[in-house]
């Protein structure tokens, strides 16, 4: 376990990501959604993050229910404000934002500081919780300027109230979350699909100034939606089809893995890992098998000797900490 920042909260080095138990893509069903989370917790994950935006609270509501096992003390929850939920009669599904259920919500973008309160207050109620530990602004890239003077401002009243314990941001880029390191006070963020084995973006200018500012980094996204997970033509790159190079560049990756004993999956989850700013790597699961593989891969030694060839190989440039 470390901390997040100097906010004292404390995240597994491995961690649980819902989405996917909120029907990301296709239906998970409830028995499956409790039984990836007690197989999480059994592997020894005590950081949970989740969402109103996954599977219109369902990963929310699901992932509170399999949490009322455990003593509260011992696991680390972080949701997101940003998309306010409210009642639809829209009728259909919600597979046009990538989650197998009813439209019977629709989502509302609303960084205002009412707004953050009543996503969090709506959010408590769905996880069945009196609390939760870190609150993230989630994908304020279009509402930069509502984000920062409205949204920012009142997590951190949350936090100087003792309502959170740690506040950030997460997104699917790298240059905002640089802003949110350099220009506020959050303990840490969320990048996803940035740092990885085929996008390395956050190298530039997110983990330096993290280091720099003692602002802790949490990524997500470490198989770019599956490209790195299990590299074929039909799986995708960043939720759309993956590009005939990357695609290419996977594939030879996938063969250094396996000349040297290990596999993609494993090399992919170290190299987020060893960055010195980074706390916690997310995994999504949708199983327990899911969860206890990604846990092994997480635990296996990967050979110096690897990262040699990715490197001599020009597969993988010499600046990034391995």
């Amino acid at each position: 376990m470390t901390t997040l920042g100097t906010s004292g909260v404390p995240v597994s080095a491995l961690g649980f990501g819902a989405a996917v138990i909120g029907n990301l893509f296709t239906e998970v069903t409830d028995e499956q959604a409790h039984q990836a989370v007690t197989a999480a917790w059994q592997c020894g994950i005590r950081y949970f993050d989740t969402a109103p935006h996954y599977g219109l609270g369902l990963s929310e509501q699901r992932l509170g229910e399999a949490l009322k096992a455990y003593p509260r003390s011992e696991f680390t929850v972080s949701t997101k404000v940003g998309r306010r939920l409210e009642p639809s009669t829209a009728g259909g599904d919600d597979l046009a934002n990538c989650f197998a259920v009813p439209a019977t919500r629709r989502r509302v973008w609303d960084f205002s500081a009412d707004g953050v309160r009543r996503t969090l207050e709506a959010s408590l109620e769905r996880l069945g919780l009196d609390r939760v530990d870190v609150v993230y602004l989630h994908d304020p890239d279009d509402h930069a300027e509502q984000a920062f003077n409205e949204g920012y401002p009142a997590l951190e009243k949350l936090r100087s109230e003792g309502v959170v314990g740690a506040i950030g941001a997460g997104m699917n880029q790298a240059e905002m979350l640089t802003r949110f390191v350099r220009e506020t006070d959050v303990d840490v963020v969320l990048c996803a699909g940035r740092y990885t084995l085929l996008d390395q973006s956050a190298l530039t200018e997110l983990l330096p100034a993290a280091v720099e500012r003692g602002v802790s980094v949490v990524i997500g996204g470490a198989f770019n939606s599956g490209l790195l997970a299990d590299p074929r033509p039909d799986v995708t790159y960043n939720y759309a089809k993956a590009p005939g190079d990357l695609l290419h560049r996977a594939l030879r990756m996938r063969e250094v893995a396996e000349r040297h004993g290990i596999s993609l999956r494993a090399a992919a989850l170290a190299f987020c890992a060893a960055h010195p700013a980074v706390a916690s790597v997310l995994v999504g699961a949708r199983s327990a098998a899911e969860v206890q593989d990604a846990a092994d891969q997480f635990a296996a030694p990967v050979p110096p000797a690897f990262w040699q060839e990715l490197r001599d190989t020009g597969l993988l440039t010499a600046e990034e900490p391995t």
